[in-house]
């Protein structure tokens, strides 16, 4: 079949400078998800219905293998899909909408199944809404067969009480389609509905179902702000419960928010107000405390990591203690059982097993061997004002607190660093290295200041 997705909608409501589909969910932009659900059915073409005006979302989707087709005039969906009706060639054509991204694949093939089951001309997907929308009604006869859609501004008192509603979602044979042709203008709004097609197809004695087969949540469109919000929330909700099924226990529901791509192993355990994004993948048996922001991570089995810690871009292996109010920034690496503490940041370090960096530190462009030991207030003086610079630590080194270790720089393995000591040239295996103000005592000061 031929797929067509109707984009061409202005989105003026969304009060935006940004074209309305590319507004985003999850970091993804909601044209993204009915492209991706699409390309799943695997048709023999996908159309993309969009304005001419809307060059940003012609960009953006231009990274897709997609046939575009401009709707020159906004004159309405019945206008759109006869922009596209030239080129389609498939016996079959099944129409979605792109600012419907909840829209499950699952939803999609049984509808096509009763399509298919049950040789009718045109199927219609409908739902029964739960809470105020905008949505047509289906209209059926006293047998129940399909007479018409009506437009919620179309009603009648008693036509308001009907309560299948069209989710605009359909499947026709490309004969009917033809049909489109024939769609007259809408005197009120100088517009073409593509849901007329339903009442002509019925006069010609065609086929039409309707099946009320989706759930609400997965049939949200967005044309607002507040409604983007919503399909944010009902989308969080569906991920959620997926994740619970499967094994990981998730404390708050309505705080946790978990990014689509996302990857999560059994028995984890999830406090409240957490954020996972991009395409993190954690192990199991790991533990992320209350506020703990993932980006994009790969988190290996029995991670623990505590309250308030950032992780972007890197990597924790397995055993490893992250945080609280510890940050890692992209490009680094943590080896198995290391130990990073409250207000840590690393950026593109990698440090091996065994090591610790308990407090108050920042290690950036390091590379850290095992069982080393990074005191308090140690700082990796990386940047010159033109150019950073490499700092490496060997095995076993112990780096006493309030250090700064000037880069380039290197400390040999089984050597100590004196506290409060700035190193800048290469400390050889297995020695001391002070540097240090020799400490003097000037006695009677004290008394002297106070009198001052």
């Amino acid at each position: 079949m031929d797929i067509v997705i109707l984009a061409a909608g202005l989105g003026t409501r969304m009060k935006s400078k940004i074209p309305k589909l590319l507004h985003k969910i999850f970091d993804v932009p909601i044209i993204d998800y009915v492209i991706e659900t699409a390309k799943t059915l695997n048709p023999s073409n996908l159309f993309v219905v969009i304005n001419p005006q809307l060059q940003e979302l012609k960009e953006h989707l231009s990274n897709y293998d997609i046939n575009f087709v401009f709707q020159k005039e906004p004159k309405g969906t019945g206008n759109a899909v006869l922009s596209a009706l030239s080129f389609l060639r498939s016996e079959d054509i099944l129409i979605l909408n792109g600012d419907t991204p909840l829209l499950k694949v699952e939803t999609i093939c049984k509808f096509i199944d009763l399509y298919k089951k049950n040789t009718i001309d045109m199927a219609i997907l409908s739902f029964k809404p739960k809470r105020e929308h905008s949505y047509g009604r289906i209209l059926r006869d006293e047998k129940g067969n399909v007479q018409k859609i009506v437009e919620v501004t179309d009603l009648s008192e008693n036509q308001k009480n009907i309560s299948e509603a069209n989710s605009g979602v359909y499947l026709l044979n490309r004969q009917l389609a033809e049909f489109v042709r024939v769609i007259e203008e809408n005197p009120i709004k100088k517009e073409y509905y593509f849901t007329d097609l339903v009442e002509i197809a019925v006069k010609k004695g065609k086929k039409v179902e309707a099946y009320t087969i989706a759930e609400e949540e997965e049939l949200i469109g967005i044309n607002t702000r507040a409604e983007l919000s919503l399909a944010t929330k009902y989308l969080r909700d569906r991920i959620v419960r997926e994740w619970m099924d499967k094994g990981v226990t998730i404390y708050d529901s309505a705080t946790t928010w978990i990014s689509p791509k996302v990857q999560i192993g059994e028995d984890t355990v999830i406090y409240p107000n957490v954020f996972i994004e991009g395409e993190t993948i954690i192990g199991k048996n790991c533990i992320l405390y209350q506020g703990v922001r993932l980006r994009n991570c790969l988190i290996e089995d029995s991670v623990e990591i505590k309250d308030h810690t950032v992780v972007e871009n890197a990597q924790i292996k397995s055993g490893s203690k992250i945080g609280p109010f510890a940050h890692l920034r992209p490009d680094t690496v943590i080896g198995k059982n290391c130990r990073v503490g409250n207000f840590v940041e690393i950026k593109k370090s990698f440090l091996n097993d065994g090591t610790k960096a308990a407090h108050l530190s920042y290690i950036g462009d390091a590379e850290i061997g095992k069982n080393v030991n990074i005191g308090a207030g140690t700082i990796t003086c990386n940047y010159d004002g033109t150019k950073k610079h490499k700092t490496v630590i060997e095995d076993n080194v112990f780096v006493g607190s309030d250090s700064q270790l000037v880069a380039p720089v290197k400390i040999n393995k089984d050597a100590y660093i004196a506290a409060g000591s700035t190193i800048t040239k290469e400390v050889p295996e297995g020695c001391l290295a002070i540097s240090r103000v020799p400490q003097r005592h000037i006695e009677g000061w004290s008394k002297k200041k106070r009198k001052a």
